[in-house]
């Protein structure tokens, strides 16, 4: 399998072109995964090393999952085209990603993102086309813009010609500081998909309100509607959208369209599991040493069919 959903961190060193506000790195979500997973936010390079170690080493124990997909994430962008860099949080460059997968193709594979917001989002686009990339990750909610919007039409149309993978997170973001809530609905995802831009929205089209889950019927109608639309089951055995998983299973019509992620570095917990699945099944769950493998067998054992983003990555080869 190809986990489609496995976020990069890094502090900024040596020129990387990532960076991460104070506020973020001192929160107490960052701080409980830096010690999580024992990295030193004090020493930026060793910090970065040590994440991808981390990453490594967990991706190559796994007995179902052979590569990641390595997400960078771009910045909030004014109405100028340029970058906003009070408003921005969090930011993984472009290069730094697609630098890391040549260096370990045999695990990471280039997932760049580009705010559609950005004067030069098409250029940047056809650069890191060419550079590898995989697919496109976007964050409307944080990085400030409309995915609706119909002014990114040339940057959609151009993901459409390249056959480049747009995903999307969907639902509400907790982790960055929101701009606009509002960006995550997936409703909004149907500009790019009329365009014929291969969209995969993330987390199953879950809200991330626990149980309300308001998009649900909207991810039963892209599926019926749109045979580009593809959504991730990452980050759906997180409290806050076990819901969503919960109603999968009961849809087997979906299955087909959903695509195996974790939401690395987040945890995978299997709660969900309990009283729905057998002893021995929850054992193998609560053993299994990486999350991808947890993650795979939780799936399995509660009956949620899903694919690889190996399939995507032929048919747009």
């Amino acid at each position: 399998m190809i986990d489609c959903h496995v976020h990069l961190a890094a502090l900024r060193a040596d020129g990387n072109g990532c960076y991460i506000s104070p506020g973020l790195l001192h929160s107490p979500l960052f701080r409980f995964l830096s010690w999580k997973h024992g990295l030193p936010i004090e020493d930026a390079a060793r910090f970065n090393q040590q994440y991808v170690e981390n990453l490594l080493s967990e991706l190559r124990r796994s007995r179902h999952v052979a590569k990641a997909v390595l997400l960078g994430i771009d910045g909030v962008y004014g109405t100028d085209g340029t970058l906003d860099e009070e408003k921005t949080e969090f930011l993984v460059g472009n290069d730094y990603v697609l630098s890391l997968a040549r260096s370990h193709p045999g695990e990471f594979l280039p997932g760049v993102s580009i705010n559609p917001q950005r004067r030069d989002a098409v250029e940047e686009l056809e650069r890191c086309a060419a550079a590898g990339a995989v697919l496109v990750k976007v964050l409307p909610n944080s990085q400030g813009f409309d995915p609706g919007n119909r002014r990114y039409l040339p940057f959609y149309r151009k993901l459409a010609q390249l056959k480049m993978p747009l995903l999307s997170h969907v639902g509400y973001e907790f982790t960055l500081a929101g701009q606009d809530q509002s960006a995550g609905d997936p409703d909004r995802l149907r500009v790019a998909l009329d365009e014929g831009v291969t969209v995969i929205a993330a987390h199953g089209c879950s809200a991330g309100l626990v149980f309300y889950e308001r998009y649900f019927y909207t991810l039963l109608s892209l599926v019926q509607r749109y045979p580009n639309f593809f959504s991730d089951v990452s980050a759906l055995t997180l409290p806050n959208r076990l819901g969503m998983l919960l109603r999968l299973r009961r849809y087997p019509e979906t299955h087909d369209r959903l695509l195996f992620g974790t939401d690395y570095p987040h945890l995978v917990f299997h709660l969900p599991c309990w009283g729905r699945v057998g002893v021995g099944s929850l054992g193998d769950i609560i053993h299994a040493d990486n999350r991808f493998d947890r993650q795979y067998l939780i799936l399995k054992y509660l009956g949620v069919g899903f694919r690889s983003f190996e399939g995507l990555l032929r048919s747009s080869a």
